[in-house]
């Protein structure tokens, strides 16, 4: 449909009634995410549900204003990442929590991706391995909101340095499973039929990852500039801090580069930097930047429930939850597993990390970005598209619903059956 189509609905709305709209649906997140906490569930959940339950379909959000929301929430929350990864707050298993975060990504993507892949097969409804393990890589990330709001409940039986650990490891493997993800779109892009061609893709990877590094660090001398010499009241730092992120992300893309690995990096050093100005802390900037960050985790959940399709939700229970359970008792265990010989905790706190991987926001603005990137992939006729771009959303879906209905329910008690030595 093109910009000056007409909409088609039953139903005009002027300016007031999707303002209206849009506030009541807000309000209505709290009331959703009160039944879930009273279930014992994130809340998240609840969130991602109502959205599901409203389905106005796309015709009230044009493509445009989709793609330009998914963005900025994305953008947002990897910036609030970079500023949670404190690394003061894993100080003697900073090596540990790294090799957690990257390498766990890395390791359970692609067992994750492999298991998609089988599972498809299985079924008899086989899909391309690059598809799979693009899925894969939108799962790798953890949320660390929704993993600490349920531990919030038995915190007195774990340890602080486990808790911080999961923190730390939740924020880095943001910016992780997405340079895997776009690792992946860059080697598919050629189809990898030529060395030359996969070379250009690998130095193109290379280099909008630099480029985004880069531009991150410059935003950074910047932002303590402005934050050292212009703030002058603690009411300022929430738009200061939304400016960086966006900021972050719009010069990083105009110069080529990944807007969201600038983002990170641009929250990650501020966050782990010291301020000349008595009125800035790095734990103020993340306390500043908590409801607007709250905000855009609503308004992803509320997005893809909206947006999907659900008539496709059916057909996806049974593979979906294959795929879960082979996240939670396979993809991540195996994850931890293999970076145990480094790990300074025992077995029990082990088994707990590994089944502290509840998928979350960032899981979710990645699927919808894949969706995207389908048409780009080779081997996928026109025709098969819609087909499979419904079928990724509603398998991610079900994916986190499973994962957070069973790891939500099940992790009190599991804390209460390992019989962690909390610290005095």
């Amino acid at each position: 449909m093109t910009p000056s189509e007409p909409v088609a609905t039953g139903l005009q709305l002027s300016l007031p009634g999707v303002l209206a709209i849009i506030s009541a649906t807000y309000l209505a997140t709290l009331v959703a995410s009160r039944v879930a906490v009273q279930l014992r569930v994130p809340a998240i959940l609840g969130i991602l549900l109502l959205g599901v339950a409203i389905q106005p379909g796309p015709s009230l959000l044009s493509v445009t204003a989709v793609d330009a929301l998914n963005t900025v929430t994305l953008s947002m929350l990897l910036f609030v990442a970079g500023l949670n990864s404190d690394t003061q707050h894993i100080r003697g298993f900073l090596g540990y929590g790294v090799l957690l975060a990257v390498g766990g990504v890395a390791v359970s993507s692609l067992l994750l991706g492999g298991l998609i892949w089988l599972v498809f097969a299985g079924l008899g409804n086989p899909i391309p391995l690059t598809l799979a393990l693009l899925v894969a890589a939108c799962l790798g990330s953890t949320d660390a909101g929704a993993t600490l709001s349920v531990l919030r409940g038995v915190q007195d039986r774990i340890p602080v340095r486990v808790r911080s650990l999961l923190e730390f490891e939740s924020s880095v493997n943001d910016p992780a499973a997405i340079l895997f993800l776009f690792l992946i779109l860059g080697l598919s892009g050629q189809g990898g039929s030529e060395g030359g061609a996969l070379l250009d893709q690998l130095q193109g990877f290379i280099r909008s990852v630099g480029s985004g590094i880069l531009v991150g660090l410059i935003l950074t001398y910047l932002a303590q500039f402005v934050l050292n010499r212009l703030i002058t009241s603690q009411d300022q730092i929430l738009v200061v801090g939304i400016a960086i992120a966006l900021a972050s992300y719009g010069f990083a893309s105009l110069l080529g580069g990944s807007g969201f690995i600038a983002a990170y990096v641009t929250g990650l050093f501020l966050a782990n930097n010291i301020y000349d100005n008595k009125l800035i802390t790095p734990e103020l900037l993340e306390h500043s930047l908590e409801p607007f960050n709250t905000t855009m985790q609503i308004t992803v959940f509320l997005l893809f429930g909206v947006l999907i399709d659900a008539t496709s939700i059916p057909g996806a229970l049974l593979p979906g939850a294959l795929v879960a359970l082979g996240l939670m008792l396979v993809a991540r265990p195996l994850s931890v597993l293999v970076f145990q010989r480094w790990s300074p905790f025992d077995w029990r706190a082990g088994a707990l990390i590994s089944w502290c991987g509840l998928r979350g926001a960032v899981p979710i603005a990645l699927g919808y970005s894949v969706t995207k990137s389908l048409p780009s992939l080779p081997g996928l006729s026109s025709t098969e598209l819609p087909q499979l771009e419904n079928l990724v959303e509603a398998v991610i879906f079900v994916v986190v619903f499973f994962n957070l209905c069973v790891q939500g329910l099940s992790l009190p008690w599991l804390c209460r059956q390992l019989k962690l030595e909390t610290e005095a």
